[in-house]
């Protein structure tokens, strides 16, 4: 056996061999050499009997799977607005310098190297960057000389400040979830002298529907997976928060994980699930220890595994799957499919996933604050919950508060609170628009910020990003357009043909050179990829976009020439450097208008 195979035993036994647990598998190996070495390939291969093509698949898809060597220290900056809006750029350039490295280099000695992320859920307490995928806030020069001084000396990472990897929670209002004392148990308690269909009656009363953006109701696809044929059911909590802007989910799963495993558990009752997963986002690993204990602490106490409860036949455990850097793995069957041990691509719909989910048996998928909902309307009763909120939006709603403000953080409120009073609350006293729902969201104007967050009025998945009039709203639109370009998984090509040229046409707008043409084409697009893409991420890619253009008409036309078109590329110009070595500029040195 070689060294590889030996340090892969372990991984492999820990997995069963199983092929679905590929992703799982392959994060752990990459820790051996820091990257999936062709040994490393090889061996996984062999030991699990597929083809070494499906690891290639994962490792092409997923941004924290290296095919290539990677610095012994991996820094990646986050790229979200928000941190570019702290500095976070300058704060790179920095960190370049003083490392004597180019962005996304390796230095010469293996040692370190530095590239950017989309966003790593900090938002709060940006700017931040991730260094071996743990969280690093509160970034300051200071900050990055330190940093840079222990990279010098290879200082390992549990040598580094305890200081630098401290995520605070940041609530700043608190309401039914995040303000109400829960002891555990009392969720499953509650739910068990209701039994099945008494829990399944009082998630129709409190009309509790599902957190993630769409507004399903819980109790329709909880009782709809319930009456699906299958031999098995499987519930997932769906904890991969890659919206740039939003940072709730990180915060219950840091100080309310026991009412998040609660919430799933109320769902196995309620479905017949056995098996549940969570879905945790690869930019939050720093949770996956304290989870695990909680899971620990749960199966200790009967709350978790064989008769829950002493109750007879009442079986149900929960396994931590890690995500790996994919922002559409966010949407449920891109999701399953990464569950698989797959790249993490949406499935064509129908059929769902209450029927034809996880290993094509019947699966619930619920996001975090939504099964956390479930569980505080076990513990109080269906229609006292739904007598806070209105009367289509039932309960309370948790927000992600960024950007341009006193006081970011998480802010709970009922349905029906207007925009005006959020930006009173964290301190937005010069807000020039809001960015509601992420930068798949829509933008708001001042004119708007009568507006309640509400499924009928103002839906959001809960990110508020805050920018000041002083904010350059192309700035934001272009980084929104990059994001979606990146994170475009590529199975459809209005979408992968689409947010590219969408970015490209942004970046010339940006630098000037933008005319008419590009400003029709973008909405040209803008109908393209809504009426064509395959999935959520491509339909909702210039949302924003399309917003800023039309609320903001003057920041770009200020940048838009008065040609029909303007090239993006002077190849006259980029000959200059030629004429110069050549010794001449004459008339046939040039490239005439005709060329």
């Amino acid at each position: 056996m070689t060294s590889i195979e030996s340090a892969l035993e372990p991984i492999l036994t820990k997995y069963g061999r199983d092929s679905t647990a590929l992703l799982q598998i392959l994060r752990e190996a990459q820790e051996i050499s820091g990257w999936i070495s062709p040994e490393i390939r090889a061996a996984v291969a062999t030991a699990l009997d597929i083809a070494p093509t499906r690891i290639d698949s994962l490792t092409q898809f997923y941004a924290h799977l290296y095919d290539a060597p990677r610095g012994k220290y991996r820094i990646l900056f986050s790229d979200n607005i928000t941190d570019r809006m702290a500095g976070s750029v300058a704060l790179m350039e920095r960190m370049l310098k003083k490392l004597g490295l180019e962005r996304g280099k390796i230095s010469a000695d293996g040692l370190v190297s530095v590239d950017s992320t989309s966003c790593t859920g900090m938002c709060d307490q940006g700017p931040a960057l991730l260094v071996n995928n743990l969280a690093i806030t509160r970034l300051t020069a200071p900050r990055i000389d330190e940093i840079c001084g222990l990279i010098r000396i290879e200082a390992p990472l549990a040598q580094w400040p305890a200081e630098f990897f401290q995520v605070e929670d940041h609530i700043r209002r608190a309401d039914l979830l995040l303000g109400s004392p829960h002891r555990r148990g009392e969720a499953i308690r509650a739910a068990l002298a209701l039994g099945a269909q008494g829990l399944l009656d009082e998630l129709k009363k409190s009309n509790l529907r599902g957190r993630g953006g769409a507004g399903f109701p819980t109790a329709l696809k909880w009782q709809s997976c319930r009456d699906a044929p299958g031999e098995k059911r499987f519930v997932i909590c769906n904890a991969d928060e890659g919206e740039p802007g939003t940072f709730k989910d990180r915060v219950l799963l840091q100080s309310f994980a026991e009412r998040v495993f609660e919430g799933m558990t109320l769902a196995a009752l309620a479905t017949g699930a056995q098996h549940g997963f969570l879905y945790l986002r690869g930019e939050y690993s720093y949770l996956r220890a304290p989870l695990e204990a909680t899971l620990a602490e749960m199966r200790h106490e009967n709350l978790l595994g064989a008769r829950i409860g002493g109750v007879e036949g009442f079986d149900f455990d929960i396994e931590i799957h890690m995500g790996a850097g994919a922002y559409i793995c966010g949407e449920e069957t891109a999701l399953i499919e990464s569950l698989e041990g797959k790249p993490g691509r949406p499935r064509i719909r129908p059929p769902f996933p209450v029927t034809h989910g996880y290993l094509d048996f019947p699966t619930v998928v619920n996001n975090v604050e939504t099964l956390c909902n479930a569980a505080a309307i076990a513990a109080i009763g269906g229609a006292a919950y739904a007598g806070r909120g209105t009367e289509k939006s039932t309960g309370t709603k948790i927000l992600s508060v960024s950007g341009d403000c006193e006081r970011p953080g998480i802010y709970e409120y009922p349905f029906g609170v207007r925009i005006a009073q959020i930006l009173t609350d964290c301190g937005a006293p010069d807000v020039g628009a809001v960015q509601i729902g992420g930068a798949a969201g829509n933008c708001l104007v001042p004119e708007e910020f009568g507006r309640r967050v509400a499924f009928e009025e103002q839906s959001t998945a809960g990110a508020l990003m805050v920018f000041a009039n002083r904010r350059d709203p192309i700035e934001a639109a272009r980084n929104f357009a990059h994001f979606f370009a990146h994170e475009s998984c590529g199975f459809c090509t209005p979408c992968r043909v689409g947010t590219a040229l969408v970015a490209g046409m942004i970046d010339k707008i940006a630098a000037g050179h933008g005319a008419l043409y590009e400003s029709m084409d973008l909405k040209r697009l803008h109908d393209i990829l809504q009426a064509s893409s395959h999935c959520g991420l491509g339909q909702s890619a210039t949302l924003a976009l399309r917003d800023m253009m039309k609320k903001f008409k003057p920041a770009f036309e200020r940048r838009l020439i008065t040609k029909d078109f303007e090239p993006d590329f002077d190849l006259d110009a980029a000959l200059a450097r030629a004429r110069e070595l050549a010794g001449r500029d004459d008339s046939a040195a040039h490239l005439g208008e005709d060329i």
